[in-house]
């Protein structure tokens, strides 16, 4: 009995020290991230080239256009601007199949990767590089097995590491294709997942204006927003992508912990994502008047897309593997 209370005393001043240790690289993490932001700035981006259609197809997401693509809680776009062909992130084959849901839906959708000429990687999160095993060798992979990706270029937030493709760290903003910008990388502190850097892409769109295309949105609506318009003099036409709205539920459950809900976070684990914050990012984008918003269901709940669902009416499109995006 001793030896059992010993033990449990042994673990329970354990957890206490995670949660303490946690709880202060999460306080002076904000810190650091709330005075990299204030003290940032850029120039905005001069007679820059424009687009003159973009089309964005989803190739992994939480749901699907049709029955024979997979759906999982990780996020893959093909972007395709003029001459340009982008995979924006590699989702997340939690399993590590191969054919992964990525290759397997891109081979229903006739998608050759051959045929892509950038992959651009938001951010080092297991949902958007494919698995939890590439996030921490800080890797990325399309597939179970390895691909060979030579000759191609990932455009990375932070320094990565691939056994055939470069390497290119883009942590400021710059133009990568024309009409294709990088907003450059946003830092924000999360609770469990620690320091993020994440970069969401700007196109600009002949006749329209800037179309934002974002993995998961950790940075804030607001300051991804406030990021486009110092760089920018075009207006903002079009959001879509991930926005981390898991409100009343989450796409992961391990244990019966609603995952995304806790882990994705920038504030507290007792404060969660509220439905007034998901209303307050609302009025927030509504005053830009955008034409195109479309909220990836990956890491937002459904309460939180029938909520953009009606408050922009017409302008708003659902995001689903397989079901094409397209402006101009």
């Amino acid at each position: 009995m001793k030896t059992e209370h010993a033990v449990t005393i042994g673990l329970g001043s354990a957890a206490l020290g995670l949660a303490a240790g946690l709880s202060v690289r999460f306080y002076l993490g904000r810190r650091r991230a709330e005075h990299t932001w204030a003290t940032t700035r850029y120039p905005k981006f001069k007679d820059w080239d424009a687009v003159r259609h973009l089309s964005i197809l989803p190739l992994v997401d939480w749901y699907t256009a049709r029955q024979d693509l997979v759906g999982e809680p990780g996020v893959s776009y093909l972007i395709r601007a003029d001459d340009t062909t982008i995979l924006f992130d590699l989702g997340y084959n939690e399993r590590s199949e191969h054919p992964s849901p990525l290759m397997r839906n891109a081979q229903a959708l006739g998608v050759n990767v051959q045929d892509v000429d950038l992959i651009v990687i938001s951010h080092l999160h297991l949902d958007h590089v494919g698995g939890m095993k590439n996030q921490r060798k800080r890797t990325f992979s399309l597939s179970g097995q390895a691909t060979d990706l030579s000759g191609l270029t990932a455009l990375a937030p932070e320094p990565m590491m691939h056994a055939t493709a470069g390497i290119k760290v883009v942590d400021s903003p710059q133009i990568i294709a024309p009409g294709i910008a990088s907003i450059g990388v946003i830092p924000r502190q999360l609770f469990f997942f620690g320091w993020t850097l994440e970069q969401a892409l700007a196109v600009n769109v002949e006749g329209k204006g800037i179309v934002l295309i974002i993995g998961c949105g950790h940075p804030t609506l607001p300051r991804i927003i406030e990021r486009t318009e110092m760089l920018f003099d075009e207006p903002l036409y079009g959001v879509v992508g991930g926005l981390h709205y898991p409100v009343t539920g989450a796409r992961t459950v391990k244990l019966g912990i609603p995952v995304q809900h806790i882990l994705g976070t920038g504030k507290w684990p007792w404060d969660p994502i509220s439905k007034q914050d998901v209303q307050n990012n609302i009025a927030y984008l509504q005053r830009r008047n955008p034409q195109l918003v479309a909220l990836s269901p990956h890491d937002s709940c459904d309460w939180s897309l029938e909520a953009f669902r009606r408050a922009f009416g017409a302008a708003y499109q659902d995001i689903q593997v397989g079901k094409e995006i397209s402006i101009g």
